[in-house]
């Protein structure tokens, strides 16, 4: 089996001789690299191939947190960017958040954090060279390279280089972060994960967006991921003013399509059995989202969440983003619904490829998981759908 072949230190050594650099900022994210990396030696079982890639995905997140805090140090200025009323899709999982964040795209008011630099920050981008050069081009061959080595991360999750991604890509570099579980099997480091007090994560998240937009490419900030239902009192703690959004979706059809995509990511890179483990875990852990969401509302209720329900999105996209627009206080019209709608038109559902939801491949019961979450789909209202084999 394969191994990383390198403890934490190592790893990190390994991205500040690629660097030059010295100073990975402050040191809240060791505990989680040391507790990844151990995890991940004893219990991912990663083919030699995944010992390789994990090991480079390590290297490169700790290698721009380390161009990160070298910018912001030496520019000093970042520290006085204002990340102001960020919208932030809380999730769920699997709920048409990539379909909502593109939309958003549309509007060019907005400013999504891109796929290439999330994990390539800084230089940050000018507004000449956001979504066209050299680095773009590099994350688009990465992307590629995935893409044919396992065809089905296409159709399951695909991300243009210069489109939005998720917020994970970012937090992935303070270590607090779902994309590590995605891409292997490691039930210590998720336990921790769960555990964690995720501030640092989020305070590092604002230092990047910083640094991003510091070169001219500003906006509304428009952000993502369902790790955020997670930690939202991070969240708000770091960014009081954020615009939550949460889409809804039957949760029998998450549960399956949440596995399917695990199974599909970690898969690349193992070839042991970890089907059990994946159905259990992430069929939790989408719990948990539902319980820490309901449990932040009873708390905070000075913080609203604007409520999209996925059929909705989906039945009539124009219309559930102007009830969004409605909902944050604005009108959502000219070049932005245009846009939008040019959008919806080009992009059919299934583009990428179809994803079909096979709950019995996972062990999971329909039955059961719709009692799990009677409470969920009540409260919301979220329509059951069929599901796609």
């Amino acid at each position: 089996m394969g191994a990383l072949d390198a403890d934490a230190e190592a790893l990190l050594g390994e991205a500040v001789a690629a660097t030059g650099l010295d100073d990975p900022g402050p040191g809240d994210f060791r505990e989680g690299l040391e507790t990844y990396v151990a995890s991940v030696e004893e219990e991912a079982q990663l083919t030699e191939l995944g010992g390789l890639a994990i090991h480079s995905t390590i290297v490169a997140a700790l290698a721009n947190r380390l161009r990160v805090a070298d910018w912001a140090k030496s520019h000093p200025e970042v520290a006085d960017e204002r990340i102001e009323a960020p919208v932030v899709v809380i999730g769920m999982f699997r709920a048409g958040t990539t379909f909502l964040s593109n939309l958003l795209d549309r509007d060019r008011t907005n400013r999504p954090l891109l796929r290439w630099e999330a994990t390539d920050s800084a230089p940050p981008p000018s507004p000449a060279d956001h979504r066209v050069g050299p680095r773009v081009d590099e994350a688009r061959v990465a992307g590629e390279m995935l893409e044919a080595f396992n065809p089905a991360v296409r159709a399951i999750h695909h991300e243009e280089a210069d489109g939005p991604t998720e917020c994970i890509a970012v937090m992935s570099q303070d270590f607090k972060s779902l994309s590590w579980e995605a891409i292997a099997n490691v039930p210590t480091y998720g336990a921790w994960l769960r555990a964690a007090d995720q501030r640092s994560a989020y305070e590092y998240h604002r230092t990047v967006l910083q640094v991003l937009q510091s070169a001219g490419v500003r906006g509304r900030w428009t952000l993502k991921s369902p790790h955020h239902a997670l930690a939202l009192d991070a969240l708000t703690a770091v960014y009081p003013d954020a615009r939550l959004v949460l889409l809804h979706r039957d949760p029998v059809v998450l549960s399956a399509s949440v596995c399917s995509l695990i199974s599909t990511l970690s898969g690349t890179f193992t070839d042991a059995d970890h089907q059990r483990y994946i159905a259990d875990h992430w069929t939790s852990m989408l719990e948990e989202s539902v319980n820490r969401i309901g449990a932040f509302r009873d708390r905070h209720p000075e913080h609203p969440i604007t409520d999209v329900r996925y059929a909705d999105l989906v039945s009539d996209p124009l219309e559930a983003m102007g009830s969004l627009y409605d909902a944050l206080g604005e009108e959502l019209t000219g070049p932005a619904h245009e846009a939008m709608a040019r959008y919806v038109e080009t992009h059919p559902k299934g583009t990428f490829g179809t994803h079909g939801y096979d709950l019995a491949s996972h062990g999971l019961d329909a039955d059961e998981l719709a009692d799990r979450f009677a409470a969920y789909t009540a409260r919301y209202d979220v329509p059951a759908e069929s599901l796609r084999i």
